[in-house]
């Protein structure tokens, strides 16, 4: 059996053939697919659908993967791939709508969110990390929750370290500027 800590022997062991290899994968890296997705997109639904199609990438992908990155590293790629498609969806399905409904009204009361005590400043910080620039929003999220380094991030979506740092220098003045006037 594969060592469930080395991602190398569990994507062995799954091309293989062993399917076990394959869960301890999803079991290992779900919560951090479905948090990211859930970060970049602002609500549960659209999170989880991203997450389900994630599982269902890697799992007809996995043979493909040559280890030239970690393992973490081409998940978080195809996670962000999926997140920023899922945006473009739903401002297509935005500018088409007749209804003013906004997306975050969406989320079911049984919400993962709920069990948080400070909810009131989490909801606050999740609704002004979406009216940040898309490219910085995906900064912010990649350092400060998903803790990624600048280099593991440009891995990630092909940009430059510098850009990065830009982006996310820019994203957190904004966060502080607008947390400052929600407060006034």
């Amino acid at each position: 059996m594969a060592d469930p800590n080395n991602d190398f022997e569990l994507v062995k062991s799954f091309n293989e053939g062993n399917e076990n290899a394959f869960n301890i994968i999803i079991r290992k890296y779900q919560q951090k697919i479905y948090w990211h997705a859930r970060r970049m997109l602002g609500n549960h639904l659209d999170a989880d659908e991203v997450t389900q199609q994630v599982i269902i990438v890697l799992y007809n992908k996995l043979k493909t993967f040559s280890f030239k990155s970690s393992l973490y590293t081409w998940i978080y790629k195809i996670v962000n791939t999926r997140s920023l498609n899922q945006i473009k969806k739903n401002q297509v399905k935005r500018f088409f709508s007749f209804e003013d409904v906004r997306e975050n009204e969406l989320s079911g009361s049984n919400d993962i969110i709920e069990d948080i005590s400070n909810k009131q400043i989490i909801d606050k910080v999740q609704k002004l990390l979406q009216k940040l620039p898309l490219k910085q929003r995906e900064v912010f999220i990649m350092r400060n929750f998903d803790e990624l380094t600048y280099e593991e991030i440009s891995k990630i979506t092909g940009k430059s370290v510098g850009g990065l740092k830009a982006n996310y220098f820019h994203a957190l003045k904004k966060l502080t500027e607008m947390m400052k006037y929600e407060d006034q």
